[in-house]
């Protein structure tokens, strides 16, 4: 599986990246380009997947864009990692469920390379740890199929301001917390995208 590697320095707008994705979808299903991953950071944003509920957002006042992704309403910002894909599902196995874990084994695997300890919750989609003998989201996930082409991504937080998540009840879940990675285990992550680059290549391959 031949993928091209992306990886922006600069905040790329949400509305940008989506519109890139989607057009590149339009060129992996016409055989024309290779798969996609592509690190990068956005602006603050509020997104809302196809799940969302509008009492989810407590601050009315904020903007919050609507997408076309899976799953709820999330906070993007500056400090959060985002690796977003375009993964042609028709060269493997047409499996949602098993790409999902692809996806989660990726971060727990990356994680793991820093001595954090992370889990999956059936219940709940995204990535956890147990901080402080407290359940918190260290990741988020987000994807949409079309053509059995998976985009969209996951995210991360490393640094990002936490309290920009009190305007919203993130991902619809309120009885568990949000977490970065300095928080959990104040070290240096300057690695962490190539680590997740490397972590995602080698379990697509599997």
């Amino acid at each position: 599986m031949k993928i091209e590697i992306k990886k922006s320095t600069k905040p790329i707008e949400y509305k940008e990246a989506v519109d890139f994705l989607e057009k590149r979808l339009i060129r992996v299903n016409e055989k024309k380009l290779n798969d996609l991953i592509w690190i990068l950071e956005h602006p603050n944003t509020y997104t809302a997947g196809t799940g969302y509920d509008k009492n989810d957002i407590l601050d009315k006042s904020i903007k919050v864009i609507q997408t076309n992704r899976g799953g709820k309403i999330t906070y993007h910002g500056p400090g959060q990692t985002i690796c977003y894909f375009v993964i042609d599902l028709n060269k493997k196995k047409k499996d949602i469920r098993k790409f999902t874990k692809i996806i989660e084994k990726t971060i727990i695997e990356t994680l793991n390379e820093y001595k954090i300890n992370s889990f999956n919750d059936n219940k709940n989609i995204g990535i956890w740890v147990n901080h402080e003998k407290k359940i918190k989201k260290i990741a988020a996930i987000g994807i949409r199929i079309k053509k059995w082409i998976a985009y969209h991504g996951f995210s991360i937080n490393v640094n990002n301001n936490l309290e920009n998540y009190n305007k919203i009840i993130p991902c619809g879940i309120k009885d568990k917390g949000i977490i970065n990675l300095k928080l959990v285990k104040d070290q240096n992550y300057d690695e962490l995208s190539d680590k997740i680059i490397n972590n995602f290549i080698k379990n697509l391959e599997i």
